[in-house]
């Protein structure tokens, strides 16, 4: 998801999307622990992904959005 998509959602849905995408990152580490993780290089898209969020919601909280 681009950042401009991520930008243009309302704070409840960005605080909701950093939550499912934590706990998806939880069961991607679990999976890597286990050695069931085929592609390693997932855990860093999600974290990635977190991150994009966490500024998006940031510049709202700021007054910075939309």
């Amino acid at each position: 998801m681009k950042y401009s998509e991520i930008k243009s959602k309302s704070r409840e849905d960005l605080l909701k999307d950093v939550k499912e995408k934590k706990l998806q990152l939880f069961s991607l580490r679990m999976k890597q622990k286990t050695m069931q993780l085929s592609n390693t290089n997932e855990i860093r898209t999600k974290r990635k992904e977190i991150a994009q969020t966490l500024t998006a919601l940031s510049a709202i909280e700021n007054g910075e959005g939309k």
